[in-house]
Order: structure tokens, then C-alpha cells, then sequence
């Protein structure tokens, strides 16, 4: 099979990806796991703030390298030309052990509990874990036939799920509940911060950094893109702008319809607000969840086997994930054993909050690792073309990887379980990397 990616996705659709990569089920599901752990309406919307500064920064600082590399790879990439191919090898390892295959079946998870409460079986939860494995399964399928089916995907559920998002953002606005200040004024829970609010705020940030994880999927095309120095940058940009401002709005709007009690305590909660305005709101909210996380495992099930496909013909993983069918133009092997990896987590994991937590530490380990490869290439490769400088640097990169660090370091100590993971699988990976990938 020597056949090659085709280059066919215009900035729109790349946008799309970033976008409908983001948004999958975090905003939808994380906003009363960091109530409960900050407890103030004021350091709930400060947190989602700071969540898009992260994501803002990140993807300014990512532009530059995406403007610098523009094949197929997008941060193994980064990370292999700055750092050498190890650290690279290590990044797609957690990519396909622990980050976008833990995220397929979290999602997946999600996606059937709502499918089944459209059709009255909320409480099936035996019928979950089946229906989240025909879930990725299907789209698994549906990716090997060509980048235009995952483009498709991307395009129509991102559209959709925004649609939705605004009009929880209009219901709030249009909608507002005028008694809440005086409820608020009356909650304990409302008026009593954490007594350790830096682990507060590490712990609440857990479900910041899910919601916000995804815009760098983007790069991951970047060897099917039309003009791909101009559009990945562009891409990541406009995506996590877009992202920002629907995360804190929507959260806004939840704040303008619910108490901040009840926000807390609420695992539904844009079914819970949209109830406030029409006694239909929950169904339409479960139809939205459902769209959103549907759309985003198609997504991912798309991008990051184009990684591992450049990882393999770098020679440092699977020689099989090299081979690109020759009529789908699709890495048919690296998209089977990624999906594989997932039914496995899926099995392993079960519930959604272990598998996010297991996901996001691990995944920003890595994004953080790839925002200071942009020193790494300012000093080593001062002359370099690049379509795009990071605006504000150093200054945007240094908030990037100061954040992350020490929502890693705070992860670290409040969920040493979730850190042992990750050094089993660092480990592992390294004993891999030394005896077979590196042999070859």
C-alpha cells in the first residue's frame, strides 16, 4: 500500500474539527463537579476563565510550531523534532494508552447513557456499556471510509451541538430566574468558600481541563489539509476562541436559571436548566449530549491515528499503521488498533468520571511538554520559516505551561492513583521504546 493521505480539508472544516473535537461532553457534564469543589459562583466563572486563557494560550503558542510543521503528525511531531524521536515515541504512546482512546470510551459512555433516556431507559445502566461499544464500533467503521465521511461528521454534529449551546445561552439571557440572588444570599454552600482553595481549584480544574482538551486535534490533519502552514494555525485559533466564549457563557446562562447549590449538585444540569424554562427542556437537552459526544468520538476516532500513522513512518511504532488504504486514502490499522485500545479502556474503566480523570492527567502532561518546544525552536532554529509567530511571546507560552504545571503537580498530589497510572505507562513505554521500536 503506498498510497497517501489526500489533502482536501479546507480551514472550515479544520475549524469544525478543533471545535467539535472541544465541546463533547464536558460542558454539559463537568459544571456541578466544580461548583461542588469551589462552591462561589464568582471562582466558578473564574475557573472557566482561566480554562480559556489556558486554551487561548496554548493554541497561540501551538500555531507557531503547526505554521513551522505542516505534515501529518501535529505534536508528535513537535515534540520528536525538538526533543528527539523518544519523547516524541512517548507522547503517541499515551495519545493511543491513555489520552484520545480513554476520551472515545468516556465519551461513548456518555453518548449511550443519554441515547437511552431519550428512549426511557435511563435506568438500563446494563444496557450503557453495550451500546457505547456498538457506538464506536459504528464510527470506527464509518472513518475508515475516507477523511470527507469524518469531515462530514465533524461539520453536521459541531453545528448542531453550538445550536443547542445557543439556546441554552438565549434561555439564560431571556429566561433568568430574578429570585436567585436572594437564593444564593440565603445558601451556606453559596457563601462558604473551600478551606484549601488551591486544591480546590486544582480538583476543579480536573473537569476545566476535560472540557477544554481537544482544539490541538487539529494539528493531527495537518497532512490532509488544504495550505495546511496557514490553516492549522488559524484552525487552533479561531477553534479555541470560539470555545472560550461558548464555555462561559453557557455557564453564565446556567447561573442565570439555577441556584448555585443545586449547580453543584447536578449531574444533568443543562437538562436541569433548560426544565426551568420549558417542561421539555430535558429531552431536548438529552437529544443535544447525545449529538455532541456522538459527533466528538467520530471526531477523535478520525484524527489521531493520522499520529500514530506518522509515527510509524518515522519508524518508531507499528510498521502496519504506515500502510494508507489505497482507495479510502484512510490509515485503515492505525484507526482499527485505536479503537481496540478504547473497547478495552471502555471495558476496564466503565464509569465516565474515572476514565476523564485517567485522560486528563495524562493528556496535559503531554500538551505541556509540547507548549515549551516553541523556546526549544525560537533558540535552535531562529531562522526557520514560520507562517506565524506566537503573539505575545514569551509571555503566552509561559502562562500556557506554568498553568499546567501546576494543575499537574496538584493532580499529582490529591490523585496519586491516576499518577501511578501514568508512571506505569511511562515505564512500559520506555522498556517498548528501548527493546522493539528503537531495535527496528
Amino acid at each position: 500500500m503506498s498510497a497517501e493521505l489526500r489533502r482536501s480539508l479546507t480551514l472550515y472544516a479544520l475549524t469544525m474539527v478543533a471545535v467539535g473535537s472541544t465541546i463533547g461532553s464536558g460542558i454539559f457534564r463537568t459544571p456541578g463537579q466544580i461548583a461542588q469543589q469551589v462552591h462561589l459562583p464568582e471562582y466558578v466563572l473564574l475557573l472557566w476563565v482561566m480554562g480559556g486563557v489556558v486554551a487561548l494560550a496554548g493554541a497561540l503558542t501551538f500555531a507557531e510550531m503547526g505554521s513551522m510543521f505542516p505534515g501529518a503528525g501535529g505534536l508528535y511531531v513537535y515534540l520528536k523534532e525538538a526533543y528527539g524521536p523518544l519523547l516524541g515515541f512517548m507522547y503517541g504512546w499515551f495519545i493511543l494508552l491513555a489520552s484520545t482512546s480513554g476520551a472515545i470510551a468516556a465519551l461513548a459512555v456518555v453518548c449511550s447513557e443519554h441515547l437511552l433516556y431519550l428512549y426511557g431507559g435511563e435506568n438500563a445502566q446494563s444496557l450503557v456499556t453495550p451500546l457505547a461499544v456498538g457506538i464506536i464500533i459504528f464510527l470506527t467503521v464509518v472513518n475508515l471510509f475516507g477523511v470527507s465521511v469524518g469531515e462530514w461528521i465533524a461539520n453536521i454534529f459541531t453545528g448542531a451541538k453550538l445550536l443547542g449551546l445557543a439556546l441554552i445561552i438565549g434561555a439564560g439571557w431571556f429566561y433568568a430566574n430574578p429570585q436567585l440572588s436572594s437564593i444564593n444570599a440565603a445558601s451556606e454552600f453559596a457563601n462558604s468558600a473551600p478551606d484549601n482553595l488551591p486544591y480546590a481549584f486544582a480538583l476543579g480544574f480536573v473537569g476545566i481541563l476535560w472540557s477544554y482538551g481537544g482544539w490541538h486535534h487539529a494539528s493531527f490533519m495537518a497532512g490532509e489539509t488544504i495550505n495546511p502552514n496557514r490553516n492549522v494555525p488559524r484552525a487552533m485559533m479561531i477553534g479555541a476562541a470560539i470555545i472560550t466564549l461558548v464555555y462561559v457563557l453557557a455557564n453564565m446562562a446556567y447561573m442565570r436559571l439555577l441556584p448555585i447549590e443545586q449547580i453543584a449538585y447536578s449531574k444533568t444540569i443543562a437538562a436541569d436548566a433548560m426544565n426551568t424554562v420549558s417542561p421539555n427542556g430535558g429531552t431536548l437537552m438529552a437529544l443535544l449530549i447525545a449529538l455532541s459526544t456522538f459527533g466528538t468520538t467520530g471526531i477523535y476516532c478520525m484524527t489521531a491515528p493520522r499520529m500514530y500513522y506518522a509515527m510509524a513512518k518515522d519508524g518508531v511504532f507499528f510498521k502496519k499503521l504506515a500502510e494508507i488504504h489505497p482507495k479510502w486514502r484512510t490509515p485503515v490499522w492505525a484507526i482499527l488498533i485505536q479503537s481496540a485500545w478504547a473497547l478495552f479502556l471502555l471495558g476496564f474503566w466503565g464509569t465516565f468520571e474515572d476514565l476523564m480523570e485517567y485522560v486528563t492527567f495524562l493528556d496535559w502532561i503531554g500538551l505541556m511538554l509540547v507548549g515549551t518546544t516553541i523556546f526549544v525552536f525560537r533558540k535552535k532554529r531562529p531562522g526557520a520559516e514560520r507562517g506565524y509567530k506566537a503573539w505575545g511571546y514569551p509571555v503566552t507560552p509561559i502562562i500556557f505551561v506554568a498553568i499546567c504545571l501546576w494543575f499537574v503537580v496538584f493532580t499529582m498530589i490529591g490523585s496519586w492513583e491516576k499518577a501511578l497510572a501514568g508512571l506505569v505507562l511511562v515505564f512500559v513505554g520506555l522498556l517498548a521504546y528501548r527493546f522493539y521500536f528503537k531495535k527496528n
